[in-house]
């Protein structure tokens, strides 16, 4: 009759544990998507019939795994990480040297003291450049350059374009237009032409116009040759950091040139 009452004692434990269990865990699961980790713990599972058993519980999460982009890679070498198998290899001059599995192609880059450059992925074969450090640097330079003379989403970019022979009244005009776009604070792209049989010096024509509108704008991209005969330069208006620089440097520079001429009054009242 003992034994009896026992068991029955242990069944009804065993049903409360187990409803209380079942709550828990349900409510743990039901609970806001909010992102909880649980770590590996033990579990007794209590049953009459048997002995004790014990079970390892595996972690879990109750919120989706982020699904981040991967970060563009920036240009340069990409060292002997290479995932892809066969690749179309240029050399340094530019010159195409057919596909070749990557264990040839840094083999080669090996034996030259070259570095390997991805160029286009989206291709079969991905195509790789064999690049000197310098070449590297200088592609570097001229890609930074670029993205930085792109005009940026939502800056008005306007444009001008003209004749190295333009005359002084027209090219007045226009350096006043340039002001106007700069006081607004776009960003004003210059190309000037070199007009037949003329040898104006383009870069000179630049300085004139900077010159005129130096209080307010400065180069965002220098003047530079885009192909034959045809010089372009991008002019924006400087930041209060440069203007405050700029109106330092000025007054400097007055105040130099006033003390030189009063110098050089006292020197001819002595003098006379």
């Amino acid at each position: 009759m003992t034994t009896f009452c026992v068991m029955k004692l242990l069944c009804q434990a065993t049903r409360n544990e187990n409803r209380y269990a079942k709550r828990f865990f349900s409510t743990l699961l039901t609970q806001t998507p909010q992102k909880r980790v649980f770590s590996p713990f033990w579990i007794a599972v209590p049953d009459p019939r048997k002995s004790t058993v014990f079970g390892l519980t595996q972690p879990f999460c109750t919120a989706e795994k982020s699904h981040t982009e991967p970060k563009r890679k920036a240009f340069g070498s990409i060292g002997r990480r290479i995932p892809h198998r066969i690749l179309h290899i240029i050399n340094q001059d530019g010159e195409s040297l057919g596909n070749m599995h990557r264990a040839e192609a840094l083999k080669l880059m090996d034996q030259h003291d070259l570095k390997l450059v991805l160029l286009r992925e989206n291709v079969e074969p991905p195509v790789y450049r064999l690049m000197t450090g310098q070449q590297i640097h200088e592609e570097q330079l001229k890609r930074a350059e670029k993205k930085k003379a792109s005009p940026k989403a939502g800056m008005v970019q306007k444009e001008l374009s003209f004749s190295s022979a333009i005359a002084k009244n027209d090219l007045e005009t226009k350096t006043k237009q340039i002001a106007q776009w700069i006081e607004k604070k776009y960003h004003v792209k210059v190309t000037i032409r070199q007009a037949k049989d003329g040898n104006t010096d383009m870069f000179m024509i630049f300085d004139q116009i900077l010159e005129t509108v130096s209080e307010k704008a400065t180069y965002l991209s220098k003047p530079k040759v885009t192909r034959e005969g045809v010089s372009t330069c991008i002019l924006r208006h400087m930041s209060d950091k440069e203007l405050k620089a700029y109106q330092k440097t000025e007054k400097q520079k007055n105040s130099t040139v006033k003390k030189d001429e009063n110098e050089d009054l006292k020197s001819s009242e002595l003098h006379q």
